[in-house]
């Protein structure tokens, strides 16, 4: 490495005088305008990884789905996975150091971590849509080629499609072909053998009308759908070419408004589903005949998935270790559904997708979804060589289900939740199945509930448990939230800090509407009052 030329490139990225920023779920996030600094050094961090993994290491220019004057980046480990928690204190550590410690910084990663500086580094990049990611995208390049790493720049993908090509790079082929065009065909080859199954009647596709929150979603599926056109009727609404990334649109605020997005034409009945800015989230939604807003989120998706891939595998007659990993934020219903009526073992982690996935990849066949609409389906590799052989050796009706059940297993990302993927996934089961989206909503119906926050003055007095359903510190905060949940009939709350910023989310569900707004409320005040609360009162 030559640390001389670090320092001096390092200087054209200086950092601003104490500003710490800190590697959460989803990377980096902030205004765009101080993320420059750390651009370069994540360019650094991931020359560094892969000296150490031997591997193709991703960076990924996104904010996801925050607004579009944000910007973030993330990092993309070996087989498509979130970056190693050691080496997000790492990515937190760098980009905090101040200037004069950058290269005091990397010289102590590279001996905790005991890199090889000799071994060649290889990096992949991709942007999204927003008007800053081009410049950032640069600053990366710039970190990576000062270490001497060799790096390719895709240009504009969504977070998803870079999963999959850093997964395909390090599977040598196995997984696909690392570029656009091999992503296309793989999921449109799985989606259009699985459509053939289906019998039709009108003019034989089915329509589902997409809000693509004004981002990369809306150009990669327009790329994409020629290859299933004849299969289904794809309409693209907040395609970028007028609306602001995210504003008012998008999966982000479909579920958390609890309304259709802006610019989306609705007639009763109609399927349709929303992306986020970069594509790897997705939720559904229909208007009745009274015009009343459904919304289908994560768990209900998870839920179809999941007892689909457990009829089939009743067909085809395995009996493989089948496991949903949800979060604390799962609507109780589900819960209940799958473990009762399903009968499909249910797990819950801590709220990030870093933590779903880690779980889901114990199982054979692991099935998450944060309620949010991020979320995929994983299959180990023994289990798909098994079904894939299966596919060829059975016959008849378990033959047809094995085929079935390969052409899923092609059909999802398992590198990541990815919104596109998730999109065929669902689309194909509910033709095969021959359900409306109303039928697919009313498997269970959702218990009644609420989120709010409360600013406080340091979100670290909010300590949990039992992944994040219990309450730790401050003392007597946790005994407060049970007494107030005894008041109301088939009730649950739970509170977490923010990690981001010093608020506290305030989760409250319950057997009517008004029950679960009350009882946020109270527990709202509570927190307020036991952990330090700051502004109006709840």
């Amino acid at each position: 490495m030559d640390l001389e030329a670090v320092r001096k490139r390092s200087a054209f990225h200086a950092k601003p005088p104490g500003l710490i920023l800190q590697y959460g779920t989803a990377g980096f996030r902030a205004d765009a305008h101080h993320l420059d600094h750390i651009m370069f050094r994540m360019g650094l961090l991931a020359v560094l990884r892969s000296k150490q993994t031997g591997s193709t290491i991703g960076v990924m220019v996104t904010a996801s789905h925050n607004p579009e004057e944000d910007n973030g980046v993330k990092l993309v480990d070996p087989l498509g996975e979130m970056l190693a928690p050691s080496w997000e204190e790492h990515a937190t550590w760098l980009a905090s150091a101040e200037e004069q410690d950058v290269l005091k910084v990397l010289a102590a990663i590279v001996e905790k971590e005991a890199v090889d500086v000799q071994q060649n580094a290889f990096v992949v990049l991709a942007r999204d849509t927003r008007p800053s990611s081009k410049k950032l995208s640069q600053s990366v390049i710039d970190g990576v080629t000062v270490l001497g790493g060799q790096f390719y720049d895709y240009g504009l993908l969504t977070t998803p499609q870079l999963h999959y090509m850093v997964y395909c790079r390090n599977s040598g082929g196995r997984y696909g072909q690392a570029t656009v065009e091999g992503y296309c065909q793989k999921l449109s080859k799985a989606f259009v053998e699985l459509m053939k199954q289906v019998s039709y009647s009108g003019d034989g596709r089915r329509l589902v009308k997409v809000d693509c929150a004004n981002g990369i979603g809306a150009l990669k599926l327009k790329e994409m759908a020629q290859y299933f056109s004849q299969s289904l009727s794809v309409q693209i609404y907040n395609d970028g070419t007028k609306g602001r990334l995210n504003h008012l649109c998008g999966a982000d605020f479909v579920k958390s408004q609890q309304k259709p997005p802006q610019g989306m034409e609705m007639n009763p009945g109609e399927t349709c589903c929303s992306f986020d800015g970069d594509a790897d989230r997705i939720v559904y939604y229909y208007c009745d005949e009274t015009s009343h807003f459904h919304l289908i989120d994560g768990d209900k998706i998870a839920t179809l998935i999941s007892s689909f891939l457990k009829e089939l595998l009743l067909e085809i007659g395995e009996s493989l270790n089948i496991g949903v990993v949800q979060t604390a934020y799962a609507n109780g219903s589900s819960t209940r559904y799958l473990r009762e009526v399903m009968k499909v073992p249910v797990y819950c982690t801590k709220t990030g997708v870093k933590h779903l996935h880690h779980k889901a990849q114990e199982f054979d066949i692991g099935v998450y979804f944060e309620a949010n609409g991020h979320g995929t389906a994983l299959f180990s590799e023994a289990v798909e060589v098994k079904i894939k052989r299966l596919a060829q050796e059975l016959d008849k009706e378990q033959g047809k289900a094995a085929r079935t059940l390969a052409n899923i297993i092609d059909l999802f990302n398992q590198a990541a939740g990815d919104a596109i993927s998730d999109m065929l996934v669902i689309q194909a089961i509910l033709a095969l199945k021959k359900l409306t989206i109303q039928q697919w909503d009313a498997i269970y119906v959702d218990l009644p509930n609420r989120q709010l926050k409360v600013k406080v003055v340091d979100r670290r007095v909010i300590s949990t448990t039992d992944a994040e359903r219990q309450a730790v510190t401050p003392p007597g905060l946790q005994e407060a939230i049970n007494d107030l949940v005894k008041k109301y009939k088939l009730a649950r709350a739970f509170v977490r800090p923010s990690g981001t910023e010093d608020i506290v989310r305030i989760y409250a569900e319950a057997i009517s509407q008004e029950s679960a707004d009350s009882l946020a409320c109270e527990v709202s005040l509570a927190v307020f009052q036991l952990a330090g609360g700051i502004g109006e009162r709840p």
